[in-house]
C-alpha cells in the first residue's frame, strides 16, 4: 500500500475539518485510531495526545451540533465542550473518565451516557438543569467500594431526571435517590440491594415510576418480593422486564384488604378473650360477716357457712393462669408465622 505524502495528509485533514465545521452538522461520531506503543505508554502515564486533539477547538464551528458520539476511546477528561452549547445527547461510554466535570455550559443536554468509566461519585451535574436521562452503569470502582451520589447534584436533577441506569455499581440502598420525584424508569441490575422495607419507603415517594429493573439483587429472593412491590407502587407497569397486569394488582390489593380486616378481627377477639380471662381470674373476695349486737347466733352461722361454701367453689387460680398463658403464647406464635409469610 502506498503511503500518503505529508501534503496529501494535510489536504485530507483540511477537507475533513472543513466538512465537520459546517454549521449543518447535527450528529457527529468520532473514533480515534488505535494507538502506537508509544501512545499506549502515554495513556498509562496520564498523557493522552490522541484524545487531547479532539478538544482543541477543531469543532468550534459546529454550532448546530446536537448529538456527539465519543464512546470507546481513551478520553481521560471531559473538557473544551463549551462550543457545543446546543448538544442534547452526549455519548462517553467506555473511556477513562474519572470525574464528571465541565458540563455547566451544556444547558440543553438531555441524555448523558457515561457507562464503563472510572467514576466513583456522581457529581458536577448541578448546573445541567434539563438532564432527563443519566446512564452511569458498570463503573470500574475500587475493590469494596460503591458508587456514591452528591446530594447537590441529586437535588438539581430532582424535577428533570426521568431515566436512571445505575446497574452493576455495588449499590446497597436507594434512600438518597428518593428526591428524584419525576423518575419513571430505574435500572439497578446486579447491585447489592437486600432490604425490602427500605425499597418500599422509596417507592412511596416515586409517584411517577413506570418501570423498575432490580434483576440480580439479593432482594429478589425475598418472600413475596414481586407482590409487595406491585402493591406498594400503584403506577408501576413493568417489574424486572415483565409487564404488570392491572387485574393482578387488583387481586393483590383485595387480598391485602381482606387479610388486614381478618387480622383486625383476630386482634379484637384476642383482646376480648384476654379481658374475660382476667375478669374470671380475679380472686373472689372473702365474704365479710357484719357483726351487730342484735344478730342471733344462727344468723352468724349462716353467714359463715355461705362464705365457706363460696371459698371452695372458686376455680383454682394457678390452673386458670396457666391456661391463659398457653392461649396467649399460641396466639402470638400464629401471628408471627402469618406475618413472616404474608406481611406487606
Amino acid at each position: 500500500m502506498m503511503r500518503c505524502s505529508l501534503l496529501e495528509r494535510q489536504t485530507r485533514k483540511a477537507k475533513f475539518y472543513k466538512f465537520i465545521n459546517s454549521q449543518s452538522i447535527c450528529d457527529l461520531f468520532l473514533k480515534f485510531q488505535r494507538k502506537s506503543e508509544k501512545g499506549k505508554e502515554n495513556s498509562r502515564t496520564g498523557n493522552n495526545p490522541t484524545c487531547d486533539c479532539l478538544f482543541q477547538g477543531d469543532l468550534t464551528f459546529c454550532k448546530n451540533l446536537r448529538v456527539l458520539y465519543l464512546y470507546d476511546n481513551q478520553i481521560n477528561q471531559i473538557q473544551n465542550l463549551d462550543f457545543a452549547s446546543n448538544i442534547t445527547h452526549l455519548y462517553l461510554q467506555n473511556n477513562r473518565i474519572s470525574s464528571i466535570e465541565n458540563l455547566s455550559l451544556l444547558k440543553k443536554l438531555e441524555k448523558l451516557y457515561l457507562g464503563g468509566n472510572y467514576i466513583t461519585v456522581v457529581e458536577g451535574l448541578d448546573k445541567v438543569g434539563e438532564l432527563r436521562e443519566l446512564h452511569i452503569e458498570s463503573q470500574h470502582l475500587p475493590l469494596g467500594e460503591k458508587l456514591l451520589f452528591d446530594p447537590v447534584s441529586l437535588n438539581s436533577l430532582a424535577k428533570s431526571l426521568s431515566v436512571l441506569n445505575i446497574s452493576n455499581n455495588n449499590i446497597d440502598e436507594l434512600e438518597e435517590l428518593a428526591v428524584l420525584e419525576n423518575l419513571s424508569y430505574l435500572k439497578a441490575v446486579d447491585n447489592r440491594l437486600k432490604h425490602m422495607k427500605d425499597l418500599e419507603a422509596v417507592l412511596k415517594k416515586w409517584t411517577k415510576l413506570r418501570r423498575i429493573d432490580l434483576t440480580g439483587n439479593p432482594i429478589c429472593q425475598k418472600p413475596k418480593y414481586k407482590d409487595r412491590i406491585i402493591i406498594q407502587s400503584l403506577t408501576l407497569e413493568s417489574l424486572d422486564g415483565k409487564e404488570i397486569h392491572e387485574m393482578e394488582r387488583r387481586f393483590l390489593m383485595n387480598w391485602k384488604a381482606s387479610r388486614a380486616a381478618r387480622k383486625k378481627s383476630n386482634e379484637r377477639m384476642t383482646d376480648e378473650h384476654a379481658a374475660y380471662v382476667e375478669f374470671s381470674d380475679s380472686e373472689t373476695p372473702y365474704l365479710t360477716v357484719p357483726f351487730h349486737p342484735g344478730h342471733s347466733v344462727k344468723e352468724t352461722t349462716d353467714f359463715l357457712d355461705l362464705a365457706h361454701k363460696q371459698k371452695f367453689e372458686r376455680k383454682p387460680l394457678p390452673r386458670i393462669r396457666e391456661r391463659r398463658s398457653q392461649m396467649k403464647t399460641q396466639v402470638e406464635e400464629e401471628s408471627e408465622v402469618a406475618t413472616e409469610l404474608f406481611e406487606f
